[in-house]
């Protein structure tokens, strides 16, 4: 009974109030049409194609060029950031056709200036490219000039091999082959390659799971090795040849490879340690040397340096011989084996062969690693060695008619060596004199030397005290500032 009265009472007030509009207003508009749901996929029936994609990276191989962030023309943000010389960046998608890059200096902003903007490339849907940056910014000649080299990820597979992809993106090495093995310049894997060409898409398959060797090569010779690290079965590897070729191989910007795999970069590879060898033992005839059965000196007299061998990195152990003709390793025991002590790559060694073969300090090998500073352009750095086995400690300065002063290089023991960078002395002639440790005003031995700015040199202090002991004491100054370095003998006032 109470639901009926209700429905009554809201009837009623229905129709009070229709009667209050009066009967000429205008009717309400009728309520708008419900939306149809949308249908269903049918099968068969494609949705709205996406974007097509690719993916892209930056491997930055330009030594002189800055960090930079990687924009796309018209983007209002870098897809890639802080691209660093001798690093890969991860890999980012983009959109596939034709891409046009734009590089700012990193950190950077859509206002920032365009410090370089490469010929669009195309880049198909699906695909992974590595957009190389090589070449030197702002140089004047085109040969040399920046660019992108984009190359794409297309590497063949083969069990137990490695597949390496060789780009050459130095800016002042010539056309070189690429002897693989490191085993016959005149025969390279790789005959020709051409500054900023590449070996090819499919790369070169290598055997896995072993360092490999390197070699560059130019008119049927070496010009220089490297040891790359070992690369497990099934790598893809760009190994980019970057840098410049006329720098010290221990310089940031110095000639080496930069290795990337698709996960990460492997780093830099530094060229296979350099090595010459000084004879400063006094009472020692004219020797060969030898490693293994290779020999790497021949009939090298007391002040005389050997042209250089390149190596592998690592120790090994040098046996020497008196010398003899050919280059047939003897069937008898060496004279002597001495450590090379650790070469590294990258540097260049000195090892001096010093002490006497019939005495006290006995015969000794000593590695000395060219460190001295290259940037320094206003000066000459001079890294001083005693090897003089019947001295004292010694300090070695400019002489005066008082004695030595200022002290360059003090406290020298035999074998020891001033610092490895190098002192620097202004250009010039001078006297350098040679004393027992602290005792300034007791001059051994003057020596008169001329030094140019920008000079590199080794002073060693060889022979014996005693001529009677054999060869007298003298300096031999090793020029390191060129290749291939050599040596002058200066005898005492």
């Amino acid at each position: 009974m109470r639901h009926v009265i209700s429905v009554v009472a809201v009837v009623s007030a229905l129709s009070t109030l229709l009667s209050a509009c009066g009967s000429d207003s205008t009717p309400s508009p009728a309520p708008p049409a419900p939306t149809p749901p949308a249908p269903s996929e049918s099968p068969g029936v494609q949705p709205a194609a996406a974007i097509p994609q690719a993916r892209l990276r930056v491997l930055h191989a330009s030594a002189n060029a800055p960090m930079v962030d990687v924009w796309l023309k018209g983007g209002t943000q870098p897809v890639l950031k802080g691209a660093t010389y001798g690093l890969a960046t991860d890999y980012v998608k983009v959109p596939a056709g034709s891409i046009s890059l734009e590089l700012r200096a990193a950190p950077s902003k859509i206002s920032d200036p365009v410090a370089f903007a490469p010929p669009p490339f195309d880049l198909a849907a699906d695909t992974t490219m590595t957009a190389v940056a090589a070449g030197v910014l702002g140089a004047a000649d085109p040969a040399k000039a920046f660019r992108i080299l984009p190359l794409a990820d297309a590497f063949k597979k083969a069990p137990g091999k490695v597949a390496v992809r060789v780009v050459h993106a130095s800016p002042d090495a010539p056309t070189v082959g690429i002897d693989v093995g490191d085993d016959d310049p005149a025969k390279p894997e790789i005959p020709s390659l051409a500054r900023f060409a590449d070996s090819g898409a499919d790369g070169v398959l290598l055997a896995a799971g072993q360092p490999l060797q390197i070699g560059i090569v130019a008119g049927g010779s070496r010009v220089t090795a490297f040891t790359t690290p070992m690369l497990p079965d099934g790598s893809e590897v760009f190994v980019v040849a970057a840098g410049l070729l006329g720098r010290h191989p221990r310089a940031d910007d110095g000639f080496s490879l930069i290795a990337a795999s698709p996960i990460a970069t492997l780093g830099f590879v530094r060229q296979n340690p350099v090595v010459y060898a000084l004879h400063a033992s006094p009472d020692a005839p004219a020797v060969d040397l030898y490693v293994g059965q290779a020999e790497i000196a021949d009939n090298l007299a007391f002040g005389q340096l050997s042209a250089s061998t390149q190596v592998r990195p690592g120790r090994y152990d040098v046996d020497f011989f008196t010398h003899a003709a050919g280059n047939v390793r003897p069937s008898g025991a060496p004279a002597t084996t001495q450590s090379s002590g650790i070469l590294l790559a990258g540097q260049r060694y000195l090892a001096v062969a010093a002490g006497f073969l019939a005495g006290s300090p006995s015969f000794e090998l000593a590695a000395f690693s060219d460190e001295k500073a290259y940037d320094d352009t206003v000066n000459a750095r001079v890294r001083a060695v005693h090897a003089s086995p019947d001295a004292p400690t010694v300090d070695i300065g400019v002489a005066t008619s008082a004695g030595v002063s200022p002290v360059l290089m003090p406290g020298l023991p035999f074998l020891g060596s001033s610092l490895p960078l190098g002192v620097a002395i202004a250009p010039g002639s001078y006297t350098l004199g040679v004393t027992p440790a602290g005792q300034s005003a007791q001059v051994v031995a003057r020596f008169p030397v001329a030094l140019t700015a920008g000079a590199r040199s080794f002073a060693i202090a060889a022979g014996a005290l005693d001529p009677t002991k054999g060869q007298a004491l003298r300096l031999l100054l090793v020029d390191t500032a060129a290749s291939p370095w050599a040596v002058a003998s200066v005898s005492p006032l």
